[in-house]
């Protein structure tokens, strides 16, 4: 079954909010379709039911807006792990990283727009770059998947900057994984390198058909061009992994501020994003007041995890 376009995702909404669910008059589920571009069906009985039990949780007679956020939040993102209480070099640690994607995510030349960035851990991950399509996407041009790679790489260039390259985590492991499996594709499905043209290598990953053995190689192409494809695949990685750092260079000022702004409110959205990127302040989030205490610290580790793409 294909991903629901956006009438599809509205009329699933209306499924899943049918009575007894009681919907708040703030609520305009044509909206909360057009902000959920990437949502399954599952995705959106998830959410709709998560939001029915934060309204349930706060003694709410409706289930307004504001459930549906932190439930959207929850359905892209995982749950908040509020017994994790990092110590405050992993806070720091993960602020950056998470900074690092977040300012290369807005940069770059085509990206989906940063949605939200926290370091409270969520999920399997200690900190989170929320990524979120405008609208429907059906095909990627190779200029948005090349600055996807450089947005991928962002978190573990601001580890290196920050810290050194001796003191470079292993949080940046998935990222790694995905943005080599970009390029991958971009190489020997997409034809999206010059070098190598418009030709595909490699069979597909699903079992051997009917009467073929498991294992007879697939491999349909020469040594030669096996070198040519290592090369390309690490040209595009380096490629990108160089104007990632050269644009993370070019806004160390905005790295620190977002990176303070995430260790004071541990959560900033859009808006704040904007405020970085313009050279101004951060605004306080609406429900935010000086006397909100940090965690306590705790010696629990961890490795950082990138965000939840995910990307």
């Amino acid at each position: 079954v294909d991903m629901p376009d956006v009438r599809g995702r509205e009329k699933l909404f209306e499924v899943h909010t049918k009575a007894p669910f009681k919907l708040d008059d703030n609520v305009n589920l044509a909206n909360l379709a057009k902000a959920t571009p990437t949502f399954s069906g599952a995705d959106i009985s998830n959410m709709a039911n998560e939001a029915a039990l934060l309204a349930a949780k706060q003694n709410k007679e409706t289930v307004d807006s504001d459930c549906f956020e932190e439930a959207k939040d929850r359905v892209m993102m995982g749950p908040e792990r509020k017994s994790m209480i990092l110590t405050e070099e992993q806070k720091r640690l993960t602020a950056y990283h998470e900074a690092g994607h977040a300012i290369v995510g807005r940069i770059v030349p085509e990206h989906d727009p940063v949605y939200k960035v926290t370091i409270i851990p969520r999920g399997r991950a200690l900190g989170v770059t929320m990524f979120l399509p405008e609208d429907d996407k059906y095909m990627q041009s190779k200029e948005y998947l090349l600055s996807r790679i450089c947005t991928l790489y962002g978190g573990r260039i601001a580890e290196q900057l920050i810290n050194g390259e001796r003191n470079i985590t292993t949080g940046a492991s998935n990222d790694i994984e995905v943005a080599t499996g970009i390029a991958t594709n971009m190489v020997t499905k997409w034809g999206l390198s010059d070098k190598v043209g418009p030709l595909k290598f490699g069979e597909d990953d699903s079992s051997p058909f009917l009467g073929r053995s498991a294992s007879q190689s697939s491999k349909t192409y020469s040594d030669e061009t096996s070198k040519l494809i290592d090369s390309e695949i690490k040209d595009i990685i380096n490629s990108c992994y160089e104007r990632a750092e050269t644009i993370l260079k070019d806004n160390m000022d905005k790295l620190h501020t977002m990176a303070e702004a995430l260790l004071k409110y541990e959560t900033i959205d859009q808006h704040q994003i904007d405020d970085i990127m313009s050279g101004a302040e951060p605004r306080e989030p609406s429900d935010w007041n000086d006397n909100n205490e940090p965690p306590k610290k705790s010696t629990k580790e961890s490795s950082i995890k990138g965000p939840a793409e995910e990307l």
